[in-house]
């Protein structure tokens, strides 16, 4: 018989939190008391207004049949109206805003719309695994920024070889960042789509964790730069920003162009969102955000347990602003791929290797803040009697 896979999907390796979940799942069946602190998968519920208009709309039959292919009309018009009340951009409801499953499928649907085989796609070394499966499903070619310490966990823009930028046609940023947590302020943007612009590179940034921030801090939006529009989108979703990870909703706004070109990919492929789901998102959107404030903190007190515990055991942390993640430095002598599955398997820890997330990833692993904050002290302390072994 022929083979099953094709040849692009045999050259793919497996989704990392697939082999993550194997192992975890063999040991939990031995009995080992797991601590995940792998996948970022918030563990607080969903808010009881947003659940409470679920099930409202449940109770109309009309809310059961197909949503328009770029999603209904309520959730679009409250992704616009979130964008003017919190970043003083105004968004056309009809042409510059289309309703996704979650960004996930709609990073890598726009990735197969925009791609063609060769196209260079820039993208952020150590980043989010499926902007990579993406572009190599697409068949085009991966140019890494690399992010490093010493540069804030920004690329170097002009650090890009001038052929490079002549082949790439589209680039990926994300910020507040998966994995990193690093922040960045609007100055940023503006040089990215000032840089990108003579270059003729269109951005798609991936605005994930923009509701996620800590202190007086909150993340910016790509599009507020001047001129943003004309080349740049934003992924947009409610997984993280509203406990909401399950329910598979966000948004993609921005360039008209791309905005249709996603539409025409997406219309052939899927059929939308159910619209009880999208207009109890479009709620969420439209809502005061007061909740974000006491959910916030939850998150930033967990940081500073976890940050604390780990200084105490001598392993450095970087500061917490954005995302629920921390990244963190491998102890010395150790890889993060070795780190990682000793930790797993000696004291039943799991956090996510750096480079699951790129080459540039080495050194470091990544923790999620998705557990209450004695599980995080747990976790500390095993670490902590791991490394005195």
């Amino acid at each position: 018989m022929k083979a099953v896979a094709s040849q692009i999907v045999q050259q793919m390796p497996p989704y990392l939190f697939s082999n993550l979940n194997r192992k975890k799942e063999t040991l939990k069946k031995q009995g080992v008391d797991i601590i995940d602190l792998g996948i970022g998968d918030p563990d607080l519920p969903t808010p009881t207004f947003i659940i409470d208009q679920l099930i409202k709309e449940l109770e109309h039959p009309e809310n059961f049949r197909y949503s328009a292919f770029n999603g209904c009309p309520e959730f679009r018009q409250a992704v616009s109206d979130f964008y003017f009340k919190h970043f003083q951009v105004e968004i056309d409801e009809n042409k510059e805003v289309q309703t996704l499953i979650g960004s996930k499928e709609g990073i890598a649907h726009l990735i197969q719309a925009m791609i063609d085989p060769g196209d260079f796609v820039l993208i952020p070394d150590p980043c989010y695994p499926v902007y990579k499966m993406a572009v190599h499903l697409a068949g085009g070619k991966i140019f890494p920024m690399p992010l490093k310490a010493e540069n804030g966990f920004k690329p170097v823009f002009e650090s890009i070889p001038i052929d490079v930028l002549k082949k790439a046609k589209l680039a990926f940023l994300n910020y507040p960042s998966n994995p990193t947590g690093a922040t960045v302020d609007i100055e940023f943007f503006e040089k990215a789509v000032a840089f990108f612009k003579k270059h003729g590179i269109y951005i798609a940034h991936d605005s994930a964790y923009n509701l996620v921030t800590y202190g007086d801090y909150q993340a910016p939006s790509i599009l507020q730069v001047d001129g943003a529009k004309e080349m740049a989108v934003e992924f947009g979703s409610l997984s993280k920003a509203f406990n909401m990870t399950g329910w598979r909703i966000g948004y993609l706004v921005g360039h008209k162009e791309i905005i249709n070109t996603l539409l025409t990919v997406k219309s052939n492929l899927d059929s939308s969102q159910f619209l009880p789901i999208q207009k109890a998102a479009a709620i969420a959107l439209e809502s005061d955000l007061s909740f974000l404030k006491e959910r916030n903190a939850v998150y930033e007190k967990r940081g500073k347990v976890m940050c604390q515990a780990l200084q105490d055991i001598g392993i450095e942390t970087g500061p917490l602003k954005g995302s629920i993640f921390l990244w963190v430095k491998v102890p010395e002598s150790m890889t993060s791929a070795s780190f990682c599955e000793r930790l797993l398997e000696e004291a039943g820890v799991v956090v996510t290797p750096g480079t699951a997330f790129g080459d540039h990833g080495e050194g470091y692993f990544r923790i999620s803040l998705s557990v209450p904050d004695e599980r995080l002290r747990e976790a500390a302390g095993r670490i902590k009697q791991f490394l005195m072994k």
